[in-house]
């Protein structure tokens, strides 16, 4: 049996959005973080975002990737840079842990994250088609652009 190579590597710290092709690898580690994958339905493109902040940038702090917003918008711009309608595409929905459960049992940026995320793309009509959300650990999620899932591992703390 002959592998097809595997693609480049691109490893997303907090803040990072990437558009991918197929055989592509996206890696991430996640603590009260969001990652949204989203991939076209024939999984040849994939995007990944790897959301801080769910709230709106701060007025005269630089707009990144960090927040959550101008992430989603990122990623719809590079998708439709390859030719491929945003609400066409389906999405995984990873994070939002509780990173400090002894302090906060309720309302916590994880929580307002995994929130934020799942809200927006509901709203923009994107399918998720599977989201590991919330919880005490850290998770290192891996993604190969085609047609398997995400893989995700919880990483102990």
């Amino acid at each position: 049996m002959i592998l097809e190579p595997l693609g480049p590597l691109h490893t997303l710290h907090p803040g990072d959005v990437v558009c991918a092709e197929r055989g592509d690898r996206l890696e991430t580690l996640l603590g009260s973080c969001v990652a949204i994958v989203l991939t076209d339905p024939r999984r040849t493109i994939g995007a990944m975002c790897h959301i801080v902040h769910a709230s709106r940038a701060v007025v005269g702090v630089a707009e990144t990737g960090a927040y959550a917003e101008v992430a989603l918008d990122t990623m719809y711009a590079l998708l439709r840079e390859r030719g491929i309608d945003p609400t066409q595409c389906q999405a995984y929905v990873y994070g939002g842990g509780n990173m400090f459960p002894g302090l906060f049992t309720t309302a916590h940026v994880g929580e307002r994250n995994a929130r934020w995320a799942l809200d927006a793309l509901a709203q923009d009509g994107v399918r998720v088609l599977f989201h590991d959300l919330g919880g005490p650990s850290y998770r290192r999620l891996s993604w190969t652009v085609g047609p398997d899932a995400p893989q995700v591992a919880v990483v102990p703390v």
